[in-house]
C-alpha cells in the first residue's frame, strides 16, 4: 500500500503547481541587480551595496530586524530608484516575469502611487507605466511558455492624507488592470479609520479594497477594518488568532470577531516569512497558518516583499509542505481560497479554478501517482 506521507510535494512539483498571489509589493520584490542598474542611470548613491548579490543580502538581514518599523526602512532604497517612467515599466515587467517563472498564475500587485513621484510623474503617469510593465511582462512570459495574469492594487500611505485621492485614481482605472485599493504602512498610530472618507467613496462605486490590518497591531485593527471601515479582504489578518482560545485539551474556544471572520468567509492574507521578520510570529511552526487552515479560516499564502524576505511563492509552500506536512490537496486548497478572493469579476475566477488550477493540480497528482505504482511495482522474473 501506498503510504500518504509521499503525496507531500518535493521542490520541483511546488514550483511547477498553479499558485495564487494576492499580497505582493511592487516595490518589495524588485531584483537586486535591477536597483543597482536603476541607481547607477538615475544617479542615486544611496544604496548601502552596489554589488548585487550583496545587496540581495543586505536587505534580507536588515528586514530580519523583528520590527515592522525597521522593516519599513529597506523601501527608501527601492523606492529612490523608481521614480521615472522607464524604471516602472522595467520593474512591473520583471515582477511579472518572476511570478510566472515561479509558477504563479494570477497575481494581485501592490505599489503605492504617490511614492513614485519625486521625478516629476504624475499620478495617472505613475499607474500607466506600471500597468504597461505588467502587461509586458505577461507576454514575455508567454514567449517563454508560462501564463500569468497581473492585477494592480493601489496603495495609499496610511501615514499620509491622499488616500481619497489614491481611492479616486484606482476608480479610474478599474477598467484598465487595476482591480482594487489598499492602505499600508505601520498600523501603531494610524488607524484605518482615518482613511473613512475612502472607504466609504470605494463602497459607492461598488469597488473592491482590502486593508493593511492584524500584522504589528492585534484585534482593535482587524475590528476597524471590518466593521468601521467595510474591508473585503485583510492584508495579513495573522493576529485574528488572538481570538482564538486553545485549551490543554485541544479543544478550540473562537472569539466573537474570530467567528465572525471565518463565517463570513473574509480572506486572509497571510504572509509566513515576513510575519517571521516582523515579530508576528516566532517560526514556521508557531505560525496560526497551521490552526488556521486546520479550522477552515479563508486562509491564503503570500509573499508580502520578495526581495526583503528572500522569498517566492514556490519558498513559502516549502516551508509550510516541510512544517505541517501539507500535501498537493492542502497547496489546492490555498490556491483556491486565494482565487475565489480575487477582485476580478466571479465569472474569471471560475474559469481560473476549473480550467487552470483544478487541472493543473489534478497533472501534478496523476504525476505522483504513476511515480508511486513505478516505484513499488516488481519486475517478473523472465522464463529461463
Amino acid at each position: 500500500m501506498m503510504s500518504p506521507t509521499l503525496h507531500v510535494p518535493g521542490q520541483d512539483q511546488i514550483r511547477r503547481a498553479p499558485k495564487v498571489l494576492l499580497h505582493d509589493h511592487l516595490d518589495g520584490g524588485l531584483r537586486p541587480g535591477t536597483i543597482v542598474d536603476l541607481a547607477l542611470a538615475s544617479g542615486y548613491d544611496g544604496l548601502p551595496e552596489t554589488e548585487p548579490d550583496k545587496l540581495g543580502i543586505w536587505f534580507r538581514e536588515a528586514a530580519d530586524s523583528g520590527s515592522l518599523e525597521r522593516y519599513l526602512e529597506t523601501f527608501a532604497h527601492t523606492c529612490a530608484v523608481m521614480q521615472t517612467r522607464d524604471a516602472l515599466v522595467r520593474v512591473a515587467a520583471e515582477c511579472a516575469e518572476d511570478l510566472a517563472a515561479d509558477g504563479v498564475v494570477y497575481a494581485e500587485v501592490r505599489y503605492a502611487p504617490e511614492q513614485h513621484l519625486e521625478a516629476g510623474l504624475t499620478l495617472e503617469e505613475v499607474v500607466e507605466a506600471v500597468n504597461e510593465g505588467f502587461r509586458k511582462g505577461e507576454q514575455r512570459a508567454r514567449r517563454d511558455g508560462q501564463r500569468i495574469r497581473m492585477g494592480a492594487l493601489l496603495t495609499a500611505m496610511r501615514h499620509a492624507a491622499r488616500s481619497l485621492e489614491i481611492a479616486e485614481l484606482a476608480n479610474r482605472y478599474r477598467d484598465q488592470g487595476v482591480v482594487g485599493f489598499d492602505i499600508a504602512g505601520a498600523e501603531a498610530g494610524f488607524p484605518p479609520t482615518r482613511h473613512l472618507d475612502a472607504f466609504e467613496y470605494l463602497k459607492r462605486e461598488n469597488n473592491h479594497f482590502t486593508i493593511h490590518a492584524g500584522e504589528a497591531f492585534g484585534l482593535p485593527s482587524i475590528w476597524q477594518a471590518l466593521q468601521w471601515c467595510g474591508a473585503d479582504r485583510l492584508g495579513h489578518g495573522v493576529r485574528i488568532i488572538d481570538d482564538i482560545e486553545v485549551a490543554e485539551d485541544g479543544g478550540v474556544k473562537l472569539g466573537r470577531l474570530a467567528s465572525y471572520v471565518r463565517d463570513k468567509r473574509i480572506p486572509l492574507e497571510l504572509c509566513p516569512t515576513s510575519n517571521l521578520q516582523t515579530g508576528a510570529a516566532a517560526s514556521y511552526a508557531d505560525h496560526p497558518i497551521g490552526l488556521l487552515r486546520k479550522l477552515h479560516f479563508r486562509a491564503t499564502v503570500n509573499t508580502d516583499n520578495r526581495l526583503m524576505s528572500g522569498t517566492s511563492m514556490s519558498h513559502e509552500f516549502e516551508k509550510l509542505t516541510e512544517t505541517f506536512g501539507y500535501t498537493l490537496d492542502d497547496m489546492q486548497w490555498f490556491t483556491v481560497n486565494a482565487m475565489k478572493s480575487a477582485f476580478i469579476p466571479f465569472d474569471e475566477r471560475l474559469a481560473m479554478i476549473n480550467d487552470v488550477i483544478k487541472p493543473g493540480y489534478a497533472e501534478l497528482k496523476s504525476e505522483w501517482l504513476f511515480e508511486q505504482t513505478a516505484a513499488t511495482s516488481v519486475p517478473s522474473a523472465s522464463a529461463g
